[in-house]
């Protein structure tokens, strides 16, 4: 096999040109950083070699042990970029960059180690989603949580919105009219009978369901 970390690269824009409708050759050959990977189309070649991609005519799929690697390759990606955005606070012109340097580290224990300290977020901070591992299934890692959900802070913290999951598009809108999107500054100000928080000048009361929803960082 050709370098792990070329083939890593492909694998990885293979994924996400699929991801925008592309899977042609030609297309990602026209992608700047893996023109610079020096001889891709013979990685390719050997790439189909191993049973890991498909060539027909000017078109490329994964096979299913491509289709795992890529999955694995993705999900070390973009938790890096959360893992560097929430914690090391890397402004986001360097994630892309730094990401790509560091996700070639991570080990899959690790990696879920990462994942389970950011309270097993569902995309990355572009808002691509992040595959799920054991540990989002499992949850047997004995990890505190840096982000965590609202209903697991303390009264009196004052929190970043990280990312939200809700159980309908509708409550998702119903929240963004409020203010309740990622990225805004909460306090919570009481957890019983209902959740009461403080959102610029407005107080808002929601559900405890809601609260389970809504996942968030404790500021500094």
């Amino acid at each position: 096999m050709e370098d792990n970390k070329v083939v890593e690269e492909i694998l990885e824009f293979i994924w996400t040109q699929r991801e925008e409708g592309e899977n042609s050759i030609a297309h990602l050959l026209s992608i700047e950083e893996v023109i610079e990977a020096k001889g891709c189309m013979d990685t390719l070649l050997e790439m189909e070699k191993d049973n890991i991609a498909k060539i027909e005519g000017d078109k490329i799929t994964l096979t299913q042990k491509g289709e795992m690697l890529a999955e694995a390759i993705i999900r070390r990606h973009r938790l890096a970029e959360r893992l560097l955005s929430e914690v090391l606070d890397i402004e986001q012109g360097q994630l892309e960059k730094n990401a790509c340097s560091f996700e070639h580290s991570l080990s899959p224990l690790v990696t879920d180690s990462i994942c389970t300290l950011l309270g097993h977020p569902p995309t990355c901070p572009h808002g691509l989603p992040i595959p799920k591992g054991e540990c989002c299934r499992k949850f047997k890692i004995d990890v505190k949580p840096v982000v965590q959900s609202l209903k697991d802070t303390g009264v009196g913290d004052v929190c970043r919105i990280v990312f939200i999951v809700p159980t309908s598009h509708t409550r998702l809108d119903k929240l963004g009219s409020l203010g309740i999107v990622p990225g805004s500054i909460i306090r919570l100000h009481q957890k019983k009978p209902s959740f009461v928080i403080e959102i610029g000048e407005t107080m808002l009361a929601i559900d405890t369901d809601i609260a389970k929803e809504i996942y968030v960082k404790k500021e500094r």
